[in-house]
């Protein structure tokens, strides 16, 4: 167990809080360890040879033993869990008497990781300011990131990067006017637990609530809803630090050229210290989830996009099940009087009983239980997504073991229709599961009043493709819609506002921490990922969410991708802005210098 305990550890798996039939998920903001207590803990346990069973040995494990104690109560009360109001400030790990300048910062993820001795976390404006102008001076980088959520590690830098999760206050309140000033670091629920006495909320939210409020708009993330724009219409003014300008505040009214360039910036204008952002009035949802068939979902398509505040399709791979999430604001009748056809135990009893059979049949039961730890009895205590993720652990790329897993979901769903009622930043969560490669597309879809329905064809074609190549696909397939976005950057942008947009992901979870098998997992999913590339994305106008692209190694996959972000984004322009405020690139790193390579024209 103390084995185990210290690879999670060094491997930084998040631990969730999973609850049953709700779309939540907490994983842990950004981590930073120092780089030589992984790859000790990597290289004694990747093979476990024999221990000597010496009085010396035991002294020294028993030490190993108090000092991972030690630790973990050290990390407990200095890392920022969201769960806990009191642990808010952001620290570095250091375990005494390594070094403490090395730091390997991981995205929550775990498929991308950097090291560096330069991880800066200011608490002020002025703290962040003499960061930004040193770095200039020495041209050393200072990549900003965030919560480290993002699947690609778009913030990550080896040469240095700049953290505010220090900077995390709400520093403004127009209840009148519904704004909110923020600092850049403070967390989705930080701002909205933040800003609920005062009767508001953020217009729409993405899957979880731990991305810092700079990070979430930079990248251009989304919610659901085809009247909603993406998160980065939120966002009013911006105040930016920047190498070659100082500090500025731009607006709609004030430079809104730069301002909307810099709305969705990626970090390469400028550190996002302060955000301004539109709110709403706070509000009670009611949610309903059901299951459907793509023959249902093609008649309704239109009505459910257009009647719908937020509606998003959950595709299963292998079946024709289709789970409908529609969240619409609370009728003073409240919801409609349902009375469920199956209990919670009834829903997930498949689950249970494929697993139970799966463990047999890969011979993981032993005499006291499977060798997983899981019993009998505690298999009844399992949520719905811990026992699909412990279902694909036992053969992750067996296609037709997913199918099952599939299939058992998709009975599950049927099991569960149901409606709950809870507050928007409640209910518009969704529970992505464990670590996960993800690759999410972003394409038009026609307008609200008239869909093109390209974005169900487009599920279609995935499908068969999906089947064609015998491509061992877990659910869910996410279908999401926003409106457009007036951010150059934006997946979704468009200068017509009735234009919307689909956004689709497609994943591949990474349930175990041995080496070789997320080795072949992630070989597996870009293989996926790739063959989507090929057969969809040209023929859709799809284009990649910045939090999931993937930057290839092959220079002819490399100029191909920079063609065709050309073709939907004014490279040269975002290229000629971070001349004028970045001249020494301090705030790139080394995605985005291949991705907006220059032109030999600018």
């Amino acid at each position: 167990m103390l084995r185990a305990l210290l690879l999670k550890r060094a491997l930084r798996l998040p631990h969730h809080h999973y609850h049953h039939h709700r779309f939540h998920s907490h994983p842990h903001p950004l981590r930073t360890l120092p780089s030589t207590t992984i790859h000790q803990h990597l290289r004694r346990f990747s093979s476990l040879p024999p221990e000597p069973s010496t009085d010396d040995q035991t002294v020294k494990y028993l030490g190993y033993g108090a000092l991972l104690l030690f630790c973990g109560a050290a990390t407990y009360y200095s890392f920022p869990f969201p769960d806990n109001a009191q642990h808010k400030k952001a620290q570095i790990f250091r375990y005494a008497p390594l070094p403490e300048d090395l730091h390997t910062v991981s995205n929550w993820s775990g498929t991308h990781e950097v090291q560096t001795r330069n991880f800066q976390q200011p608490e002020t404006l002025k703290q962040l300011e003499d960061i930004v102008k040193e770095a200039h001076e020495k041209r050393t980088r200072i990549r900003p990131v965030g919560s480290g959520l993002s699947p690609n590690g778009i913030g990550l830098s080896r040469a240095g990067m700049v953290n505010l999760a220090l900077m995390d206050k709400v520093l403004d309140v127009d209840k009148k006017s519904k704004t909110v000033r923020v600092q850049a670091g403070i967390r989705v629920q930080q701002l909205v637990d933040g800003i609920k006495d005062h009767g508001l909320t953020l217009q729409n939210f993405a899957s979880i609530r731990e991305q810092q409020i700079g990070g979430i708009i930079q990248v251009g993330a989304h919610g659901t809803g085809a009247r909603l724009p993406p998160i980065d219409e939120q966002v009013i003014a911006l105040k930016l630090v920047t190498p070659a300008k100082g500090t500025i505040e731009i607006s709609k009214e004030k430079d809104p050229e730069l301002f909307y360039l810099a709305r969705c910036g990626l970090g390469g204008l400028g550190v996002v210290a302060e955000v301004t952002l539109q709110c709403v009035d706070r509000q009670e949802l009611v949610e309903h989830t059901a299951i459907s068939s793509m023959n249902e979902i093609k008649k309704n398509h239109k009505k459910l996009l257009s009647e719908n505040k937020h509606v998003k399709y959950l595709h299963i791979p292998y079946t024709d099940s289709v789970v409908v999430v529609r969240c619409n604001p609370v009728s003073k009748w409240g919801p409609p009087k349902f009375k469920p056809k199956y209990t919670k135990d009834e829903a997930i009893q498949h689950v249970r009983d494929l697993y139970r059979e799966s463990l047999k049949n890969y011979g993981a039961y032993g005499s006291k239980g499977s060798s997983s730890g899981d019993s009998e009895q505690n298999i009844d205590e399992f949520s719905f997504t811990e026992l699909r993720d412990k279902l694909i652990a036992l053969d992750p790329l067996n296609k037709e073991h997913i199918i099952k897993v599939n299939q058992a979901e998709a009975e599950f769903w049927k099991k569960s229709e149901g409606y709950r009622v809870g507050w928007s930043d409640e209910i518009l969560g969704f529970d992505c599961g464990g670590q996960q490669w993800v690759s999410e597309t972003c394409f038009p879809a026609g307008k609200l009043a008239s869909p093109s329905m390209k974005d169900l064809e487009y599920i279609e074609e995935l499908k068969k493709l999906i089947e064609k190549e015998d491509i061992p696909a877990p659910a869910p397939i996410e279908q999401r819609w926003t409106a457009s976005s007036k951010s150059p950057l934006s997946p979704a942008s468009s200068p017509f506002e009735d234009d919307i947009f689909s956004w689709v992901g497609i994943i591949m979870y990474l349930p175990t921490t041995d080496a070789r098998q997320r080795k072949e997992i992630t070989e597996e999913f870009f293989h996926y990922r790739h063959l989507t590339q090929e057969k969809l994305w040209d023929q859709y106008s799809a284009y990649e969410h910045w939090a999931k692209i993937e930057v290839p190694k092959d220079k002819e996959e490399l100029a191909a991708l920079q063609a065709r972000i050309r073709r939907r984004f004014p490279v040269d322009a975002y290229n000629k802005a971070r001349k004028e405020l970045d001249p020494n690139k301090i705030l790139s790193n080394n995605m985005l210098d291949k991705i907006f390579a220059e032109s030999n024209t600018l």
